[in-house]
């Protein structure tokens, strides 16, 4: 391969193919199936093979002793053994003779001798009673038993049947073999093509989702491990679907909410652009401190939205490590920074111990967003009523009570919502996002935000969270 195309096909993004050693895993099911059947079709056709080769050599060396036997109590005198009629050898398949102590052997006159050597000779001489031993040159069965003084009966059997018969059972444990494995690679590949048709449909939406961003869930069947698979794929879609869609109204109500100070930044500029050129009408100064008091009112307008649109872009981001929380110190700082740019408004707190896990910050953030929201709407020289107490339920309460006009009962419901701004609001600065930042804050403790009116009439602002007394 030339270095031009090993560069192209680098440049594909595609790995090679490993030269077709890559299997899928239907067919890895398949081959697993049939080399399971074939170990255990092994296993047992060794088995069946050794056991009924061990039989039939048993049964060949209990009929050879059991003749010899016979033969020897029947056999008394030499001479009756050679007038034996030779067809009586031939349909017993049996060999038969008589070595004497001098190495002579007897045997039928018609007949085949059957092979001896010493441990037959040994028999005829008395030094042992008898001998049974496999002769390789003639592959016979032999045994020798004494018959009479210095005398010994040799019987001799062909293993040719009996290997023959252990031949045709091997081929047809081989035959019924293969064929098991045979079915039990068909029976795998079924099993797989059915077990694996939930994985195929998960597969085929992963690559769907992947090509065109469609979140749709897939339909789910039956109730084994694979339909609890994909509920929890559709759980996932659910989850991106979700978020997209919170991050889609977060960039649109961003945008319409931008829009405005843009526009008017954007005008103010142009007016001094235009008073600059020249031939143009000077501006006064007065008109001009204006135009510049706006200007950094919109600039300030615009840094605080991008300051509170970051924040709330952070709701899908994985969470920091928990720390242990004193709530109590946590509500301080957010006081102490509430207190420097609330002017005439004074803050009336009482803090009871309070421990919980979580991030500081972000309670501090909200707790702060509280704060400077009631400072908003007081009046000057009233005070905000700051709370910390348990409720005995494993739960405390941080409530911002304030002065002001309150908020109607139909704004109740919204008012937590991302760029929601009562009427009574929207004459005021702010993005419309400090409270939805209050409620992401406070479930990502674990707790929740509320609502209502307070006892001095204005706004009653809570955040539950979960935790232990300190």
């Amino acid at each position: 391969m030339t270095w031009t195309q090993e560069r192209g096909e680098a440049g594909t993004g595609r790995r090679p193919a490993a030269d077709g050693r890559r299997f899928s895993l239907r067919t890895r099911l398949m081959l697993l199936a049939a080399m399971c059947v074939a170990g255990a079709v092994a296993l047992v056709s060794l088995g069946a093979y050794l056991t009924v080769r061990g039989n039939l050599y048993q049964q060949v060396d209990d009929s050879l002793t059991e003749r010899a036997t016979a033969a020897v109590r029947s056999l008394p005198v030499q001479n009756r053994l050679r007038q034996i009629p030779a067809a009586v050898l031939v349909s017993s398949d049996i060999q038969i003779g008589v070595l004497t102590a001098d190495g002579d052997l007897i045997y039928p006159q018609d007949g085949t001798p059957p092979p001896t050597g010493p441990e037959e000779l040994a028999v005829a001489n008395g030094t042992a009673d008898s001998r049974l031993r496999t002769d390789q040159a003639t592959d016979t069965r032999v045994i020798a038993l004494r018959s009479g003084n210095g005398e010994a009966l040799v019987l001799a059997q062909s293993l040719a049947p009996t290997k023959r018969t252990l031949t045709e059972l091997s081929l047809v444990l081989f035959l019924f073999g293969g064929a098991g494995i045979v079915v039990a690679a068909a029976a795998g590949t079924a099993v797989a093509r059915t077990g694996l048709r939930p994985v195929e449909r998960l597969t085929s939406a992963t690559e769907r989702v992947a090509r065109t961003g469609d979140l749709r869930p897939i339909p789910v069947s039956g109730d084994d491990e694979l339909a609890r698979l994909t509920h929890s794929f559709n759980t996932m879609l659910g989850t991106v679907a979700e978020s997209q869609e919170r991050q889609r109204r977060l960039v649109a109500d961003a945008g319409h909410e931008l829009r405005t100070p843009l526009t008017s930044l954007r005008t103010n500029l142009e007016l001094l652009l235009a008073a600059s050129r020249q031939g143009a009408p000077e501006l006064t100064e007065l008109d001009r401190a204006e135009i510049e008091t706006d200007i950094r009112g919109q600039l300030d307008e615009l840094t605080q939205l991008i300051g509170d649109l970051v924040e709330l872009a952070r709701e899908d981001e994985p969470r920091t490590e928990a720390e242990r929380i004193d709530l109590v110190e946590v509500v301080e700082r957010a006081l102490d920074r509430a207190r420097r740019r609330a002017g005439e408004i004074r803050f009336d707190a009482e803090l009871e111990p309070w421990t919980l896990t979580g991030d500081p910050g972000t309670l501090e953030r909200a707790v702060l967003n509280l704060l400077d929201n009631a400072v908003k709407f007081s009046p000057p020289g009233s005070a905000v009523q700051v709370r910390l107490r348990p409720l005995g339920d494993g739960t405390a309460v941080v409530e911002v009570g304030d002065s002001g006009p309150g908020i109607a009962p139909e704004d109740l419901p919204n008012v937590f919502d991302r760029f929601y701004r009562s009427s009574e609001a929207r004459t005021l600065p702010g993005s419309g996002l400090g409270l939805a930042i209050v409620k992401q804050a406070a479930e990502r403790h674990g707790g929740a935000v509320y609502a209502g009116r307070a006892p001095e009439g204005g706004a009653l602002m809570t955040i539950r969270l979960p935790g232990v007394p300190g």
